[in-house]
């Protein structure tokens, strides 16, 4: 029975290693699962067969997996809902400050036998360095009661995150730092932006150089990877993004138009004339961070994820992430607000000044 009340597992993990218990299907608790990330997760899981209950707050896509138990409540302030309850193995989508995720997984420590927080790349203290492996410093706070989640504290908490879940249950925790996550479903328009705009056709604003190295996820390859990671009770740290193969800016709008099939023209535009006409990197035109007038994060999309390759995670073509991207974002509503992504008139005016420059 899903989430039943019997004693809760001894342990069934130890670091590093394979779990050794064989009476699948799990029992997964998943804290959110609903969005994006957490409802790719529900899939994932429930493809291969296991039992899923959600904990989040249903104020999102409520209607989602009718068949799954769901339990109601704020995390930060209470899990009355979770006492008295036991399941194989938890992952926490939805941990953002080090507070809440530390009483999350206390919490559970004695009904779960794994924990799986997912985290971020953003932990890292230093984006200047390529290739950052699992080992690189990690960014901190000088105050770490604050709790205000900001573009300077977001990676920073998401480190003591880490920590508190490692701390709560050792050895039986499983850290996730996936990089920009991508495909159907996403909400932020960080990726969406790119299949859209080209599908449009005409001119398109490129932002800096075709050759910029870019590094993206596909959410349900994520997903996935994550369930079979704690089927297999794999703990530790790993950096989470893709491919495996180098990738550029120049290929990902070039996918995107092959894709769409429009007309696209590409106008590559420099980067410092960007940044010097107020462009927000990342936000207005999603995937570029500042590219070579950016030093300061040239390893941003270039983190070392040869622990994760190694441990199983593979990555589909990103032709398939482009075009099921596409055909979900025709389906919203056209009113939606974007969340990130140029607005057209301030792409036609930045155009017109580039061209009056040159």
């Amino acid at each position: 029975m899903t989430g039943s009340s019997f004693a809760p597992p001894v342990s069934p993990f130890s670091p590093n290693s394979l779990w050794h218990r064989k009476d699948y299907p799990l029992d997964l608790l998943i804290l959110g699962g609903t969005v994006f990330l957490g409802r790719a997760l529900v899939e994932a899981a429930l493809a291969r067969g296991h039992r899923v209950t959600l904990f989040n707050r249903g104020q999102h896509n409520p209607e989602l997996f009718p068949q799954v138990e769901k339990l109601r409540g704020d995390r930060a302030n209470g899990l009355d809902a979770l006492r008295g309850r036991a399941w194989d193995a938890v992952i926490d989508t939805s941990g953002y400050v080090p507070r809440i995720v530390r009483a999350s997984a206390e919490m559970l420590s004695g009904a779960v036998g794994h924990y799986t927080f997912i985290s971020s790349i953003s932990v890292f203290a230093d984006f200047s360095q390529p290739r950052m492996d699992e080992s690189a410093p990690v960014g901190t706070l000088a105050d770490q009661s604050v709790e205000a989640i900001t573009g300077e504290t977001y990676g920073p908490l998401k480190a003591l995150c880490e920590q508190a879940a490692e701390q709560a249950m050792p050895g039986r925790a499983l850290v996730i730092r996936p990089g920009l996550i991508v495909g159907p479903h996403d909400p932020s328009d960080r990726f969406t932006y790119w299949p859209v705009r080209v599908a449009q056709g005409g001119e398109v604003l490129a932002p800096g150089l075709p050759q910029t190295r870019v590094q993206l996820i596909d959410v349900r390859d994520l997903a996935e990877w994550n369930i079979r990671l704690v089927e297999a009770g794999r703990t530790g740290v790993f950096n989470a993004t893709g491919p495996d193969t180098p990738l550029t800016m120049g290929q990902v709008l070039a996918e995107c138009r092959t894709a769409s099939g429009s007309d696209a023209r590409f106008v590559w535009v420099d980067g410092q004339f960007l940044l010097d006409s107020g462009v927000k990197p990342w936000i207005e035109l999603p995937l570029w961070i500042g590219g070579e007038n950016s030093p300061q994060y040239a390893g941003f999309s270039d983190v070392n994820c040869d622990k994760a390759m190694a441990a199983g995670l593979t990555c589909r073509p990103l032709a398939e992430t482009v075009r099921d991207t596409l055909a979900w974002a025709t389906t919203r509503p056209p009113t939606i607000e974007k969340r990130a992504g140029m607005k057209p008139e301030r792409e036609a005016e930045l155009l017109r000044l580039w061209r009056e420059r040159i």
